[in-house]
């Protein structure tokens, strides 16, 4: 198949992959060597098993293809994508939103090959961001431990839901389950063991000044052997997550070694601990030459708003989705700032006050995104807190003092002038009081 070259061409030799899970077509395109200015295509069908892959890495370096382009189709382009990594070549990622094909196209899996090659070779597409081997492994060890923890919490829920379904009263006055009385209390139930008295005296430090009252709470008549082999059950698993919990911990610490000066400098920010950096260096990478500007980095983490104009006019559209793994760290952290006496802690609190608590959350992420952009491009960057009073000290102080007095005014209706810094009322009707 022939047709004229017209666009300048950014890549010569090039393959758009079509991917499925048990199969793939790719499409080659390439130089016509008998007419100059011409391009020919090939197109073969492909198994996706590694070593019908290893068939299609050799047919695609016969043809001297540098650049393979594929969708990002569900986890079916992971596999693909490695194995020709592997291979050598230089491997790009298309999102399915900028490389539709147009309407009028036939909508078949070789002509979605052939568009997708044709796209990528003039350069009417931005690559997706693929971390190199070492970030993937560290990002799905880190992705994997949230999800056991957030298991782990639901089965802290199961067993409040649990007790409450017993008529136990227990989390109503021990502030956690799972604590060192907490939990003893819990393995003596699931034991059979439901005498109040026996159980309250379980009780460590602080709660035992309050016996009486965990002895009223642990009293009832409806806890049978059907509620003990449950709370049995999900005790046992609260503690085989809480152990995976513990191994996948001493993995992300061999994993994130090789970057632990980025650790070191991350953790130099407020209220980012180790298990936070490591998180933010699976899903951002170190490598922050892919981003030009801290902006670019912001932009992509969607943590600032879309802009949408048309017709001269700008309308909101919203900030998009994001990463949600790194907008859960983000957020964590900003929800952890909003109570320390930082920059960031100040500037959630005052745009909150404004206007409201989500475009605060976006705007505090945006600043903390900005410094973790600027500390991992810079290995001699140090994170130095501005200090809660950073904004007061952008205001000017008279324009302030006149913007209050004029508020007071139109509310007292008296007069309120200011000279030298101090306020001076002039009552305009004496005849109140």
């Amino acid at each position: 198949m022939f047709e004229p070259v017209e666009e300048e061409l950014f890549v010569e030799r090039i393959a758009g992959l079509d991917l499925g899970k048990a199969g793939l077509e790719a499409c080659v395109r390439v130089p016509d060597p008998g007419r100059p200015g011409r391009r020919t295509q090939q197109i073969r069908s492909y198994a996706t098993t590694t070593a019908r892959l290893l068939e299609l890495a050799d047919w695609l370096r016969c043809e001297q293809v540098t650049v393979v382009v594929m969708e990002s189709t569900s986890a079916y382009w992971k596999g693909v994508y490695y194995v020709l990594e592997a291979e050598g070549f230089d491997c790009r990622l298309a999102n399915a939103r900028e490389v539709k094909n147009v309407p009028g196209r036939a909508k078949t899996d070789k002509a979605d090959a052939a568009w997708l090659a044709k796209v990528a070779e003039r350069g009417m597409f931005r690559p997706s961001l693929v971390h190199p081997e070492p970030i993937r492994r560290l990002r799905d060890v880190t992705r994997y431990r949230r999800l056991l923890i957030r298991d782990r919490s639901r089965e802290r829920q199961r067993v409040e839901k649990l007790l409450e379904d017993a008529q136990i009263k227990l989390s109503s006055v021990i502030t956690d389950l799972f604590g060192v009385s907490g939990r003893a209390m819990l393995d003596a139930l699931a034991a059979g063991r439901t005498d109040p008295a026996t159980l309250a005296d379980m009780s460590r430090g602080s709660i035992r000044g309050k016996i009486s009252v965990v002895k009223e709470a642990l009293t009832t008549r409806f806890f049978t052997a059907h509620h003990a082999m449950l709370l049995g059950m999900m005790l046992d698993n609260h503690d085989r997550l809480d152990t995976q919990i513990t191994v996948l911990d001493t993995h992300i610490e061999e994993l994130v070694a090789p970057f632990s000066r980025q650790v070191e400098q991350l953790t130099t920010i407020p209220c980012v601990g180790s298990s936070t950096a490591a998180e933010l260096i699976a899903e951002l990478g170190v490598d922050m030459t892919r981003f030009p500007t801290s902006k670019h980095l912001v932009s992509w983490a969607k943590f600032c708003p879309n802009t949408h104009e048309s017709a001269g006019k700008t309308k909101p559209k919203g900030r998009g989705d994001g990463n949600p793994w790194l907008g859960a760290t983000i957020g964590n952290t900003i929800g952890t700032l909003t109570r320390t006496q930082t920059f960031l802690g100040a500037r959630y609190r005052r745009i909150a006050r404004q206007r409201g608590k989500g475009k605060a959350m976006v705007a505090a992420g945006n600043s903390l995104l900005t410094a973790i952009y600027h500390l991992l491009a810079d290995p001699a960057a140090e994170y130095r807190d501005l200090g809660p009073q950073w904004h007061d000290t952008l205001t000017n102080p008279d324009r302030r003092a006149r913007h209050l007095a004029a508020a007071l005014e139109a509310v007292t209706g008296q007069t309120i002038t200011i000279t030298d810094g101090k306020a001076h009322i002039h009552d305009t009707n004496p005849a109140t009081t």
